[in-house]
């Protein structure tokens, strides 16, 4: 099994209003998030690569103009924890390369 990761970076503001008041995530606040694509496969490709770098561009695309600079809870679908936003980030990269296994 050979595998490989890319990270990738965005800011962004959310809000986790299911939170008691109190809390502190409760409240609107941002982050620096790093993310991180994780891609595996039991054989290398035709060019010796799992997936070629340059071939996730559409990932980055999709950080930068989903993500970057915006505010999530109007974005992602779920509760805008940093597990469902790598949920959302998974269902959005596995759709397009079936050897990711994981996003953090």
């Amino acid at each position: 099994m050979y595998t490989i990761a890319k990270q990738f970076t965005f800011s962004a503001s959310h809000q986790l209003d299911h939170l008691p008041e109190d809390h502190q995530c409760a409240r609107l606040h941002g982050h620096n998030y790093v993310v991180e694509i994780v891609l595996s496969a039991p054989a290398l490709n035709r060019n010796d690569f799992v997936v070629d770098y340059g071939d996730l561009e559409p990932f980055k695309k999709i950080i930068d103009t989903c993500l970057d600079h915006r505010h999530l809870n109007e974005v992602i679908p779920y509760r805008t924890t940093a597990e469902n936003i790598a949920r959302w980030l998974f269902e959005k990269a596995h759709a397009l390369w079936p050897q990711v296994v994981a996003v953090r």
